[in-house]
């Protein structure tokens, strides 16, 4: 009887070790943090290349303290020149200016917030959409990882110093085909204690082309959020 156990307990234990060793290739077969990035940033590439053919109408909503403070809309398209071209379509108007000293402190404070406003979406456009450029600086500098976040199906690549010292890019990315799901970007301004970060979802078009549709910028030090959604996309008329 324990002739038979030792015996069952052998194959199973052989199988197992079978199993293992024919796993093995398949494993190192799997796309090292480089490969990655580079087929990352030749998606990129050719994502941004097609999207010039395109027009679409890009909202940016910003809020303080849950607040809405303004809200934009624009048409965009990519220009003869190469240049992305911005048309404004609709906005908030500007708010009537006070008299007198308490009128000047705030028209003041109302400058100082929207120049920081203005540099917030300012900073979403260093970012987004990735530069295929910086993404292969990042790799030359050996400032690239990947972070499984779901085995066979999605990882993150991240890319420390993107920008600035101390900054992070996450990408997203679907390891079937390695097409970008969405960003994950700790920054700030100016300061590094003005930390703020940025979530950025991916849509893709019938061409199978990506495009950042959803982006939420939150800067706490503020209590500031940055929405801007890009939808509409079409062949460009010009």
């Amino acid at each position: 009887m324990k002739n038979n156990q030792r015996l069952t307990f052998a194959k199973q234990t052989c199988l197992t070790l079978l199993l293992a060793t024919l796993a093995l290739p398949t494993l190192a077969q799997q796309p090292t943090a480089a490969e990655r990035t580079a087929m990352l940033k030749a998606t990129l590439a050719a994502s941004q290349a097609v999207l010039r053919q395109y027009e679409w109408i890009e909202t940016t909503v910003v809020s303080l303290k849950g607040d809405e403070k303004s809200r934009k809309q624009e048409r965009c398209y990519y220009g003869a020149d190469g240049g992305l071209q911005k048309i404004e379509i609709s906005g908030t108007p500007e708010p009537e200016k006070k008299r007198g000293l308490r009128g000047r402190i705030a028209e003041k404070k109302q400058g100082e917030m929207t120049d920081y406003m203005k540099s917030t979406v300012a900073l979403v456009k260093t970012y987004v959409p990735p530069s295929p450029a910086k993404i292969q600086a990042a790799k030359e500098a050996g400032k690239v990882s990947i972070e499984v976040l779901d085995p066979g199906k999605r990882a993150r690549l991240n890319f420390r110093d993107y920008e600035k010292p101390g900054d992070n890019l996450g990408v997203e990315v679907d390891l079937t085909n390695n097409r970008p799901l969405g960003l994950k970007v700790s920054t700030y301004l100016d300061d590094a204690k003005d930390a703020v970060t940025l979530d950025v979802r991916m849509g893709q078009l019938n061409d199978g082309t990506t495009y950042p549709s959803d982006v939420a910028l939150v800067a706490k030090a503020k209590n500031l959020t940055v929405t801007v959604k890009n939808s509409g996309y079409r062949k460009a008329t010009q």
